[in-house]
């Protein structure tokens, strides 16, 4: 899908996320990650501001990422209605430079499905993450089971082309070709969902 399609897919879709900001179904799971952010926050693909509500907001300071103009515009209310610290950049992640040993750590949720070449995105978290910060992924991707990994994979291209993200990643493939130093995995629904917890490689 060509970059400007995608964004206007993005969008589109700005109601729809922000509804979805209030779904049970990941509220304990983001709690669960977003707890252990700390520090200088670079949230990638921050999208309507699902995560704010679980921050620290005495102990963060947000970066947020998003090339969507629309959704950084959601973010922005989010933000200030938990009286967040922060800032947003509009930015393509594949176009975006920042420097080196940035942020202390880095979050990613339910965005890597969307990038061209996830791998190379997480070797930006890894350069852009100091040495000793974290780097806090919830991500969707294959099942384990047979039956809801063969439907992902055949569903796939429809799936892409009305939702702008795939749902047929291989998440575990693609940690272990990254350079990032997994720290914890926790899987759920089916393995559907992962909680990573990892650091980058200096």
């Amino acid at each position: 899908m060509k970059k400007e399609k995608q964004i206007k897919k993005f969008d589109k879709q700005v109601k729809m996320y922000e509804n979805k900001r209030a779904n049970q179904k990941f509220a304990a799971l983001r709690n669960k990650l977003i707890k252990n952010a700390y520090g200088n926050v670079l949230e990638v693909g921050v999208g309507a501001g699902a995560n704010f509500s679980y921050y620290d907001r005495n102990n963060v300071e947000i970066t947020g990422v998003d090339f969507s103009s629309k959704m950084i515009k959601s973010a922005k209310r989010e933000a200030s209605n938990f009286q967040m610290k922060a800032e947003f950049i509009q930015e393509d992640i594949d176009e975006l430079i920042l420097e080196p040993n940035s942020f202390d750590t880095i979050v990613s949720t339910l965005s890597l499905c969307s990038y061209p070449d996830p791998i190379a995105t997480l070797s930006k978290f890894s350069s852009w993450c100091r040495g000793d910060g974290i780097i806090l992924l919830m991500e969707h991707g294959l099942s384990s089971n047979p039956l809801l990994s063969f439907t992902q994979k055949v569903i796939d291209p429809l799936h892409t082309k009305f939702s702008g993200c795939h749902c047929n990643r291989n998440i575990d493939k693609i940690i272990e070709e990254s350079c990032l130093q997994v720290d914890q995995i926790e899987r759920y629904w089916a393995d559907i969902i992962y909680l990573i917890r990892a650091k980058p490689t200096k």
